[in-house]
């Protein structure tokens, strides 16, 4: 068993995807890997993703350090999020479940 903040996981594969688990998590470690996004863009790419939920998923993400946010000192506050180095080491894994989900279900992207 692997403990992780408070937490008990049965491998390290467990424990790995508890990082990514969730509907919009790893949508948005994609759209961070094009760059820097500020939370509004971020809500508008994700297409449906509520402001609340949104918002929890950032907080978890930055909480695993997958991901950070740079606020800006300026009036209104400017706040961008983008990836860390362990974000982008996350974001290879991704694209090649990306990219078996395209070949696996092509006909179905094909509409």
């Amino acid at each position: 068993m692997i403990e992780y903040k408070g937490k008990s996981y049965i491998c390290a594969l467990d424990l790995g995807f508890e990082m990514i688990r969730g509907k919009w998590k790893a949508v948005i470690l994609c759209h961070l890997h094009d760059g820097p996004k500020r939370f509004l863009e971020l809500q508008r790419i994700t297409c449906g993703v509520s402001q609340k939920v949104l918002s929890e998923s950032l907080k978890q993400l930055e909480s695993d350090k997958i991901i950070t946010k740079h606020i800006y000192a300026e009036v209104p506050p400017k706040v961008e999020y983008l990836l860390t180095e362990k974000g982008q080491e996350l974001v290879p894994a991704l694209k090649i479940i990306e990219q078996w989900s395209k070949k696996q279900f092509s006909d179905l992207l094909d509409k």
